[in-house]
Parts: C-alpha cells; sequence; structure tokens
C-alpha cells in the first residue's frame, strides 16, 4: 500500500487533472480511497465503479450511481444495494433470485418491495439462510406464513421481525398452535445429541458457542425466545411469564421492554442477577418506586445505568451521583432539564453534579460562566470545552486548575491561536493537550509544529492545513506511514508537490 498516494486521495485541494491520474494507476484499494470523493464527475464515477464490487456498492449506497449505471449481471451487488434503496428496477429482483451464489440472494431477501413472485421463489429457496434472511425483513403476510416453517432457523428470525403479526409473536414465543420444529442449524450439520464446545477446536466451525440439539433444536428455540421478547411487537401478556425463566437472558430481554407491568418490573428488581437488574434500572417505562428501590442497589452496574434512564428524578440523580462513578457524560436526564432545574443543578452543593450539568452546551451564558469559575476542577474540566466562554475565562481556568483543565480548554471551540500556542508550551507539559491542538481549526502553525514532538498528535497535525507547506513537504517521507499519508491529504500542500508525487 502506498500510504502516500492514499493521503493524496484524499486530499481536498487535489487538482482534477491529478485525480484522473490517480484513477489511472489506482488499485481497488485506492480507487475505494477515490471513491469517497465529492468532486468526481460522472464519468470518473463510472471508471471507479468498475474496479470492484465493494467500491460500486459504496458509490451506489451513497446515491452517486443510477440504475442506468449498473448491469446486474455484472455487478449483482451494486444492483442489490440501489434495490435496498429503492432505487433499483423490479426487474432485477427476478435475475438475482435465481443467481447461483447464495449470498446474493440472502441480500436480496432482505430488499424491500419485493415482487410477489420473487417472494415465493426465496421463500423456497434451497439454502436455508436464504428463506430466514427473508423471514426477518418481509411482510406481515409472508412472516406470519414463515413461522410455521419447518425449520427453527426461519422461526428464530421470523421473531425477530417486528411486522410478524403480534398473535404469531405469540405462539413463536410460547411456541403454542405451531407444529414442532423439525430441523435446526445444529442438527443439520451434527450428529445429535451435540453440544458445540465454547472454545471449538475447529477452524471451520461456524456453530455459535452454546448451540446444542438433542432432538428438541433447545439453543434455537431459546433463540426464538429471546429474539421475540426483543421484539416489541410480541404481547407484553406472552413475554411476562418469562420473568422467572431460568436463563438470565430471557429475564434481561423482558427487564428491558418498554411496556413491562409495574409488577413484573418489582418481581425483576429482586432478581439474584445483577445484569438483570442494570437492564431494569435504565428502562424508561420503570416508575418511581421502582426508580428509588433500584437507587439503593450497590449490584454491579445497576446503578450507574439508573442514572442513565431519561426518567430519574433529580434528586435520586443527586445521590447516585454520589454513590457510583457514573464519568463525565451528558446523562439523558441533564439534557431534558428545564431552565429551573438547570439552575438548581448548576447551584448543587455536590461538585459531581455540577460537573455532570457542565456537560450541556447549551448553557445559559450566567450559569456557563459560573460554572467556569467553579473551585472544583473536574467540573471547570466539564465546562471548559462549552462554545461562548471567553478568552479571560479560559486563561483564568488554566490559571486556578492548571494540568487539570488544560486539555479540556485547548478542546473549546472559542480558544485563540494564542492560547493554543501556550497550552503546547505549558509546565509541565500535559500530553493530551497536543492531540486537542492539532485538531483545533485555530491551532496557528507554532503550536503545531510542537504537536508533531507527540507521537498521538504528529498525524493531526500533519493533516492541519495551518502547517506550513514546507514542514509538510518535509513529513512525506517520515518513518510513520500513517503522518506521511496525513501530509499527503493536507489541503496546503503545494500543487507542484503534489503533480511530483502522482504517478
Amino acid at each position: 500500500m502506498n500510504h502516500v498516494l492514499h493521503g493524496l486521495a484524499a486530499n481536498p485541494s487535489l487538482p482534477p487533472e491529478l485525480i484522473d491520474r490517480l484513477i489511472t494507476v489506482a488499485d481497488p484499494d485506492l480507487s475505494s480511497e477515490l471513491a469517497a470523493r465529492t468532486d468526481l464527475t460522472p464519468a470518473q464515477l463510472a471508471t471507479l465503479a468498475t474496479r470492484g464490487d465493494e467500491i460500486a456498492v459504496q458509490l451506489a449506497y451513497e446515491g452517486r450511481l443510477t440504475a442506468d449505471d449498473i448491469d446486474p449481471a455484472v455487478r449483482p451487488y451494486a444492483a442489490l444495494a440501489l434495490l435496498d434503496e429503492g432505487a433499483g428496477r423490479q426487474e432485477w429482483t427476478r435475475l438475482l433470485a435465481a443467481h447461483r451464489t447464495t449470498h446474493v440472494r440472502e441480500k436480496l431477501a432482505a430488499c424491500p418491495d419485493l415482487p410477489p413472485d420473487v417472494v415465493r421463489t426465496l421463500a423456497a429457496d434451497a439454502d436455508i439462510q436464504v428463506v430466514a434472511e427473508l423471514a426477518l425483513w418481509t411482510t406481515p403476510d409472508t412472516a406470519a406464513r414463515l413461522a410455521r416453517h419447518p425449520h427453527a432457523e426461519v422461526r428464530r428470525a421470523a421473531a425477530a421481525n417486528d411486522s410478524t403479526p403480534p398473535p404469531v409473536l405469540d405462539m413463536l414465543i410460547t411456541g403454542e398452535g405451531l407444529p414442532p420444529a423439525q430441523r435446526c442449524l445444529v442438527c443439520d450439520r451434527e450428529v445429535t445429541p451435540f453440544v458445540h464446545e465454547r472454545s471449538c477446536p475447529r477452524p471451520q466451525c461456524e456453530l455459535p458457542a452454546g448451540a446444542a440439539c438433542d432432538g428438541s433444536h433447545q439453543s434455537t428455540v431459546h433463540e426464538i425466545q429471546r429474539m421475540a421478547l426483543l421484539n416489541p411487537a410480541t404481547p407484553i401478556d406472552a413475554a411476562v411469564s418469562f420473568a422467572d425463566h431460568p436463563s438470565m437472558l430471557l429475564r434481561s430481554a423482558l427487564a428491558a421492554r418498554s411496556d413491562l407491568p409495574p409488577s413484573v418490573g418489582a418481581q425483576l428488581a429482586k432478581d439474584p442477577i445483577p445484569g438483570v437488574r442494570a437492564d431494569l434500572a435504565e428502562n424508561p417505562a420503570i416508575d418511581d418506586t421502582l426508580i428509588r428501590t433500584l437507587a439503593a442497589d450497590r449490584g454491579h452496574d445497576v446503578q450507574r445505568r439508573l442514572a442513565h434512564n431519561p426518567n430519574v428524578p433529580l434528586d435520586v440523580l443527586a445521590d447516585l451521583a454520589r454513590a457510583t462513578r457514573i464519568g463525565s457524560t451528558l446523562l439523558p436526564r441533564i439534557a431534558a432539564a428545564s431552565p429551573q432545574e438547570t439552575a438548581q443543578l448548576a447551584a448543587s452543593r455536590n461538585p459531581v453534579v455540577r460537573m455532570l450539568v457542565a456537560q450541556r452546551r447549551d448553557l445559559p451564558a450566567a450559569i456557563r460562566d459560573t460554572l467556569a469559575a467553579d473551585p472544583d476542577a473536574k467540573v471547570a474540566k466539564s465546562v471548559a470545552p462549552h462554545p461562548g466562554l471567553s478568552e479571560a475565562h479560559l486563561r483564568a481556568m488554566v490559571a486556578r486548575h492548571g494540568v487539570q483543565v488544560v486539555a479540556a480548554v485547548a478542546a473549546n471551540p472559542s480558544a485563540s491561536s494564542t492560547l493554543l500556542e501556550e497550552a503546547t508550551r505549558h509546565q509541565p507539559p500535559v500530553r493530551k493537550v497536543f492531540r486537542k491542538v492539532a485538531r483545533h481549526p485555530h491551532a496557528p502553525a507554532p503550536a503545531l509544529l510542537a504537536c508533531l514532538t507527540d507521537r498521538h498528535a504528529r498525524p493531526l497535525a500533519a493533516a492541519h492545513p495551518n502547517l506550513p507547506p514546507a514542514d509538510i513537504a518535509q513529513l512525506l517521507t517520515d518513518n510513520d506511514d500513517l503522518v506521511a499519508e496525513a501530509a499527503a491529504s493536507n489541503p496546503s500542500l503545494a500543487p507542484a508537490v503534489m503533480a511530483e508525487l502522482t504517478p
């Protein structure tokens, strides 16, 4: 791989004549890089589409190729991409439904608005994975028919399809009203009874860990039930019976449902597995009583997941901030706080609560500036990237908290070039500063040259348009291929140098 040519292919300043030269010599990898450009002519796009299926598919999904550009017999995957986007031709579907490659038929089965005769053809396909893919994406009527398929893998796919009618999902999850499945992927391939080892030594084996069949297709039946529990169209009356099921995976799937009744939620709150209780804690459907119960749960990840519940009361959230490590993230409940609630959070005596509200990037100026002057470093660090902070506020934060906030200050979109240059000279140095500065649009040349001294920031600085052209040219021969590629992609690279590099 020629990293410099790959960098040139992504360079937004590459002249049109040099694009043509690169297209002429491009291998599939370089062609894929060129295909990502937004300034290509129709002729250039058509040429790149001939370089491989992946490139043609990429261009088709981006809407840069049309049905007139594609021959489905030559580029079946590009034709499938257009069909998937609703931009293909219906007559292609019959050709592709008879394609000798299973993967083509499988991809076709996932496409929308297939003609009825093509659906019938795919439903009768000799490869069960094609039929299963159809069951996963098809219309309610066909999903209902395929739910009765003798192969359990097809039923598993129908259970995951949210277009499958609720009464059919009820039958799939309970097994009542359906004839027993006759086959599954396990007994298709192995002599039963069989349990697949979790560390299977066979390199070509495709069965999932724990796959098992003793004639009852038990592992696939379990997956049918799990898919149905995860499917919002499954009637809750059929789902609630799994609250005391021996399988933790099934109880977890039930705990996450948006239509969970309070009584079942209360039962799951006593589940012996913390993971089930954690899934329940993050569920927006649980009520205030259950939220307050789970707030006292010290099980692994329960309180942290509860803090991410969009309906957690603010007083509970304040208690959670004291009880567990939430991290520097914008929580859904904080993001949805009213102006009055935001002011109350910003005035909290708990610095962790102030840190959480400081993660918002739409704070009123008065609250933003107050948090910027907070005596607690984690609060200041959290608000430091907030747009609109003045130079004076940013400098005061660095003066007050030093190494604890300087990288966050360097990430502020309003940070001046002078402040960014000073950040790279901060003593003691903060390595993360160099990456923040190297990404900043205001970074001046002296600051970028300083960033080149850091291994992680060096490729970022090499691609920055404010780096002097002479320094960019020197980096084209850097020992680190990523740095050389980044330099070649730099829009400030001199056109004469681009021409010299292009074959």
